[in-house]
């Protein structure tokens, strides 16, 4: 086999088509020295967008029997006629279909008991949980629940706070919770001005309930959150 001696200019020729190559292989590579900064937006874009995983907090409630039982005080009741039932009956859904509970009280049976016994909210949750016969009872106890700041009934910025609770009824610390979690959710979350004229009191009661029933709820069962949740 002849080899020949290639000429300059093929030479020349050769170097020049590789100078487009040998730059974009310093781009990659400055790309991935500096953390690959130049794809950052892109990616925090979709972690921002997307979604996970997170487990129930408390899995207890997994083959026993439970009712839901919600507490306010009597301001909130009588500004919110009907908050304590949506609360129940909405978190009690909830719960039975996700958690494999045994049996459950249902709601409109807690609440007639609770109608029919005002002084319910005397007795221990131990007592409670007896009376309704779970073995779980599920203690809502709301905190505060508005819908505007104080002295500023122009704009609709809602906040709502309960502390859930459970009590084992079946284990020997019956009374006192087996499980506590307290939670604050909001609405509207944006930086936006919201008034009367842009939304209705109902419509943001109903907003913020569902914020504060999400909240509670996702605490007994394995559920996808989005990563940023602005309430």
């Amino acid at each position: 086999m002849v080899w020949s001696r290639p000429h300059a200019r093929d030479l020349r020729r050769g170097r020049a088509g590789m100078r487009p190559l040998a730059a974009i292989g310093a781009i990659l590579l400055g790309a991935a020295a500096g953390g690959c900064n130049i794809l950052a937006p892109f990616l925090r874009s979709a972690e921002l967008k997307g979604s996970h995983t997170v487990e129930a907090k408390y899995k207890g409630l997994a083959g026993k029997s439970f009712a839901v039982v919600v507490a306010a005080d009597r301001m909130i009741q009588a500004d919110y006629p009907d908050l304590v039932g949506q609360l129940t009956v909405t978190i009690a859904e909830h719960l039975k279909e996700k958690v494999g509970a045994s049996g459950w009280v249902p709601p409109e049976s807690v609440l007639n008991f609770q109608y029919q016994n005002p002084r319910w909210i005397a007795m221990t949750t131990d007592q409670l949980a007896k009376e309704l016969g779970v073995e779980r009872l599920v203690f809502v106890d709301v905190h505060e629940f508005r819908l505007h700041e104080p002295g500023n009934q122009y704009l609709w910025k809602g906040l709502a706070s309960a502390s859930i609770g459970v009590v084992e009824a079946d284990g020997p610390g019956a009374e006192n919770f087996a499980f506590q979690e307290h939670t604050v959710v909001s609405f509207p979350t944006k930086e936006k001005a919201l008034g009367p004229a842009q939304m209705s009191q109902s419509d943001v009661q109903k907003v913020l309930a569902l914020h504060l029933i999400d909240r509670a709820s996702w605490l007994f069962y394995k559920h996808d959150e989005a990563n940023i949740i602005d309430y």
